[in-house]
């Protein structure tokens, strides 16, 4: 005696599947590429590839500094917001970056000794 539902499944598994015909190819239209010569033409500039902008890689870092000259790079960016330039913390820091490095060598020894020696590091937590 068989269920319903396991001579459907019989039906399933026995039944042959069709071929399935595929469509007759389109006739391909075959064109002959121009043939180049070993002479370049006078009359056309050669043309170069424009270069790539490579974009320069970013790198994140993490520093230690007194809270006080840490206030200074928000009242730089506030000087800057008065002359209606908006200026990131890592922009501020750039620009002095770029200002220490067109001292000479006596120059920039005078303002690093300057400055307060810290401990580097993360600070504890109380």
């Amino acid at each position: 005696m068989t269920t319903k539902k396991t001579a459907a499944s019989k039906a399933r598994t026995t039944a042959k599947k069709l071929p399935v015909k595929k469509p007759a190819a389109a006739a391909k239209v075959i064109t002959k590429a121009p043939v180049k010569s070993g002479v370049k033409d006078a009359t056309q500039p050669a043309a170069k590839k424009p270069k790539k902008n490579h974009k320069k890689k970013v790198v994140r870092d993490s520093f230690t500094m007194p809270q006080n000259e840490y206030a200074k790079i928000a009242e730089v960016k506030a000087i800057c917001l008065k002359a209606k330039m908006h200026v990131k913390k890592s922009e501020v820091l750039r620009a002095g970056l770029k200002m220490l490095a067109e001292l000479n060598a006596a120059q920039l020894k005078q303002k690093l000794g300057s400055l307060e020696k810290i401990k580097t590091g993360r600070p504890h937590k109380h």
